[in-house]
């Protein structure tokens, strides 16, 4: 009996962890839709993810971790192209890219003006991993690296929105679900990783990401969320140049 729940709890927890992630973003995407406006969500979250999560798949070729961290991964870049749409779909009308302005980032990067853009670049970075894993996948060290590489960026993902929110002083635009999410995900996902054994990689870069977790939640404590008084700068093409009503 004990053996049985046992087996039931794994397979809830690693059904959680496949498809729980990727739809803490749903309720953040039918708010830029609702709005018409993406102004307050950093599109480098998007960045962060796809870049991660592709990387991870190919980590994953080398070292077969839980078959439901894979899914995760395959299942978050989809959702994560679908939300990048949908935020250069409803950018400020008023934002640089809006009226052809130049991005201060080198070669502009995710700052372009179409969608197209962006999926050349990833569908660059996927030609470009698969010669890598195809020359380096036998060898531990890259495999290892690989994996550090993708756990390690994934752990960056709340650092624009924390810089975000300090720029804006206020939490505006950012839905309070979406931090819930990150909190209450990250902190399964910390724990699940201990108790499954999951790679080092997992392990030391989950505890980095939910430490910076609980920074916004500070953050959302001390300025809440109204429409912020500072304007950002034109080249911060993430932040809104007006705002849309809640």
């Amino acid at each position: 009996m004990v053996l049985a729940s046992s087996s039931w709890f794994s397979t809830i927890a690693s059904v959680g962890m496949a498809v729980g992630p990727p739809l803490v973003y749903g309720d953040q995407a039918y708010s830029i839709v609702k709005k018409k406006d993406s102004t307050g969500f950093s599109r480098d979250v998007c960045a962060i993810l796809l870049i991660a999560n592709i990387t991870r798949c190919f980590f994953w070729l080398g070292n077969r971790f839980e078959l439901a961290l894979l899914i995760q991964s395959i299942l978050m870049i989809l959702a994560q192209l679908a939300l990048l749409y949908i935020c250069i779909r409803h950018r400020p009308s008023s934002s640089p890219e809006a009226f052809g302005a130049t991005s201060t980032r080198p070669w502009g990067f995710w700052q372009w003006a179409k969608y197209p853009q962006y999926i050349e670049f990833l569908a660059a970075l996927i030609i470009i991993q698969t010669i890598l894993i195809l020359i380096f996948g036998r060898m531990q060290w890259f495999i290892d690296t690989l994996g550090f590489v993708a756990l390690g960026l994934e752990s960056t993902l709340p650092l624009p929105q924390l810089y975000s929110n300090y720029k804006q002083k206020s939490l505006y635009g950012f839905r309070m679900s979406t931090l819930v999410g990150w909190v209450g995900g990250d902190s399964f996902k910390t724990v699940y990783f201990f108790l499954q054994g999951s790679p080092l990689q997992f392990k030391v870069c989950a505890v980095f990401q939910l430490s910076i977790d609980f920074a916004i939640v500070v953050q959302r404590l001390i300025y809440g969320n109204p429409p912020p008084s500072y304007m950002p700068e034109d080249d911060d093409i993430e932040q809104a140049l007006r705002l849309a009503e809640e």
